[in-house]
């Protein structure tokens, strides 16, 4: 993957415009649709690409399906298959050999892979890290680390890069200087600082893989004494937004992820139209930012870049103010600076006033100048160098003492202004980040404490931009039905209920009217827990940041829905288990009736002669039992005798007889009289020493029977008391 490997995107021209395709949203012939395929959607790397891809997409008349996952896990191209013309893969590229396998237009962004024709854009890292290299040894420094995740294919590149430097400029790599990190985030960072700080006085110099593994080291380095870049000079890679806020501001390569993103859909577009694919590799430009962390002017390197890169410093000024804005991106010779940064003419046009004495532009319209070139880049140090090139311009060019006055008030007044609106863009950030928490707690609100039917019918969307959405639920393996629907301003929205094959959803045809220009972006997020796959919520709005206030908010609002459904059926799930609970204890409580009854049976034998046959174990609850059984089918019957049958006990013990005596005694306050029917000679030695009371005892039924008959025994007199309780 060297340098001459691929095809060079540093002035990328415009694809011809692909034709139109078939009949689609309300009755045009439709744009093509560029499908993407991301695992994320946030983050320094993946939103820009996203954006490079939404915008290029526009300006070819082209609409962006964006879907949250890897091919692999959407089951492409299954999902939208109907939808999408041709595909761009970023990273995650688990099952993309299947995307391939259509033959339609398919490119890559940020690895490389090998997939017949299907192209991968990569920023230019041999190239990049070869200059960061370099810059250092022309420094002075000849014992350079590295420090990266070998993991990944581009910091592998990198290191690649970085011996063969050293190699060119005679000087012997040592293994002992390369430090592997465990990713190539700041934990990666963070967690590698110890070893670099063991080998301190065994380097000058550090080259990192990524700016976050620079940037979580740096602070830990600074901690343990290390002045950067006294002891030890530090260089990135990428350029990320926190890399020139660090103190000191990280010296990095810079490459621009919206490039990236903005090359694949060009190749797909060229592709669609008839062109070639490219070869297998495509980089994109990358170019080195010096900042203080090697001890260089962020302003002085950014103005030698422009120089060295060959331009003419008579040349037109608007052209090199905004190649300083979009560097490492070249401005192409067929496109107006104006183009890119309309409000560059303003601003020359307040220069030449100065120089000439004249009446300068309104203050509002140059204040509006200076935002749009914030929007270009936030990079304070390009911005500041741009005031550095006016100036540098007027010193060559000369003038009188009277210019040369309203000159530098001129550029202090741009260096105010552009501080402002700096300022004004993070302030802007803070509201923004303030309205995206109230935001989010509202729509957290409505979806995990809200109803099923709240969270179906994604009435929640009012509180965000979204334009439409549509929630659409498994049938089964190929099928999505429709659960919910919203539409803020009233088109059209599929019917509740109706059915879609995964390969066309969404329906086109149900598209809102503003679909069809490709202005809006459209995200398909897979709506899944760690149990199901319920299924696909599709939103439609502006970018992801003007969607959501944060890009990666989207992804909070599947995993909340997810959720949502989760509880939803978690709660169904409950209420029929605590119907069937409910069910199963009236059950248990008409069989406890029923063993109870059977536990203690009364059968009217003779008339006022109650038999009470028990069988098995008698325990204190079935004594219990068997006392308030008794006593109240005395009263239930009438019955002047209750023939207690231990027939089908096993044994009879102290316990047993107490409780025995007890239910004779009860028997007896109401008028009747207990006989023990069934006694046995090992019973009645068990009982030898038990007082059993007036408890009258008999070894059959049979025997009881024939006194009952013959009048040989008397109910017991009731007791003093009996009839108060009767």
């Amino acid at each position: 993957m060297g340098d001459e490997a691929g095809r060079s995107m540093r002035d990328p021209g415009r694809p011809a415009a692909p034709p139109l395709r078939g009949a689609g949203v309300h009755g045009t012939r439709r744009a093509y649709t560029i499908g993407v395929i991301t695992p994320y959607l946030d983050g320094s790397f993946w939103n820009p690409v996203l954006k490079g891809i939404h915008e290029a997409a526009r300006q070819r008349g082209c609409r962006t399906l964006v879907l949250r996952g890897t091919p692999a896990t959407l089951q492409a191209p299954s999902l939208a298959r109907e939808q999408v013309d041709g595909w761009i893969v970023v990273i995650g590229v688990s099952g993309i050999e299947q995307l391939a396998a259509e033959r339609v237009p398919l490119v890559v962004v940020g690895t490389h892979v090998h997939q017949g024709s299907c192209p991968s854009v990569i920023p230019d890292n041999r190239s990049g890290i070869r200059s960061a290299v370099r810059h250092l040894i022309e420094h002075g420094h000849r014992r350079i680390a590295f420090v990266g995740c070998f993991h990944e294919s581009d910091v592998v590149v990198r290191f690649e890069g970085y011996r063969e430097t050293l190699a060119e400029a005679g000087i012997p790599f040592d293994p002992e200087l390369v430090i592997r990190s465990d990713d190539n985030w700041y934990t990666g960072g963070e967690n590698a600082a110890q070893e670099l700080l063991a080998k301190r006085h065994a380097c000058t110099a550090a080259v990192f893989g990524t700016d976050k593994n620079a940037l979580g080291m740096m602070p830990l380095l600074k901690a343990a004494g290390v002045r950067i870049p006294e002891d030890m000079a530090i260089v990135g890679f990428d350029d990320v937004p926190d890399a020139q806020a660090m103190d000191p501001p990280l010296t990095t390569v810079r490459q621009r992820f919206e490039m990236m993103g903005s090359a694949a859909c060009n190749l797909v577009v060229s592709m669609l139209a008839g062109q070639t694919a490219p070869p297998d590799l495509v980089l994109t430009p990358t170019t080195l930012i010096q900042r203080l962390s090697c001890g260089c002017d962020v302003i002085q390197s950014l103005l030698d870049e422009g120089a060295s890169s060959g331009e003419d410093e008579g040349g037109d000024l608007d052209r090199r103010m905004v190649e300083l804005l979009l560097a490492p991106q070249r401005l192409a010779p067929d496109t107006s600076p104006a183009a890119v940064w309309p409000g560059v003419a303003l601003v020359l046009a307040g220069y030449s006033a100065a120089i000439e004495g004249t009446a300068p532009p309104p203050a509002k319209e140059l204040e509006r100048a200076y935002q749009q070139a914030i929007g270009v880049t936030p990079d304070i140090g390009t911005l500041m160098a741009i005031v550095r090139l006016l100036r540098l311009s007027y010193e060559r060019q000369g003038g009188d003492a009277g210019s040369a006055q309203r000159v530098a008030a001129f550029l202090d007044s741009v260096h105010l202004s552009i501080a402002r609106a700096r300022l004004t863009v993070e302030t802007d950030a803070v509201a923004q980040l303030g309205m995206l928490v109230r935001s989010n707690y509202e729509v957290g609100l409505s979806l995990l404490s809200g109803s099923q039917q709240e969270s179906l019918s994604l009435s929640w969307l009012a509180k965000t931009t979204a334009i439409w959405g549509c929630l659409a639920l498994r049938e089964d393996a190929t099928t999505l039905v429709v659960a919910g629907a919203y539409s803020r301003d009233g088109s059209a929205t599929p019917p509740l209920g109706s059915r879609y094959r995964l390969e066309a959803f969404p329906p086109p045809e149900l598209l809102p009217p503003s679909a069809a220009s490709g202005a809006l972006m459209m995200l398909l997020l897979p709506i899944r827990t760690v149990q199901h796959d319920w299924g696909i919520l599709a939103l439609m709005g502006p970018t992801l940041r003007e969607l959501t206030g944060d890009e990666g908010t989207v992804g909070i609002w599947a995993s909340q829905l997810a959720a949502a459904l989760e509880r939803n059926e978690l709660v169904q799930s409950l209420s029929a288990k605590n119907e069937e609970l409910q069910a199963a204890y009236a059950t248990e409580r008409t069989l406890s009736d029923a063993v109870r009854e059977l536990g203690c049976p009364l059968i009217p034998l003779l008339p006022g002669v109650l038999l009470v046959p028990l069988v098995g174990a008698i325990d204190r609850d079935r004594a219990l039992q068997v006392l308030t059984a008794v006593t109240e089918g005395v009263g239930q019957h009438e019955a002047r005798f209750v023939l207690l049958d231990i027939t089908g006990v096993p044994a009879v013990d102290a316990q047993v007889a107490h409780a025995l005596g007890q239910t004779s005694r009860a028997v007896a306050l109401l008028g009747a009289r207990v006989i023990l029917v069934g006694m046995r000679p090992e019973i009645a030695r068990s009982l030898v020493d038990v007082d059993l009371g007036d408890l009258s005892t008999y070894s059959s039924l049979a025997g009881v029977l024939h006194e009952l008959t013959t009048g040989g025994l008397r109910p017991a007199r009731a007791r003093r008391g009996a009839a108060r309780i009767a």
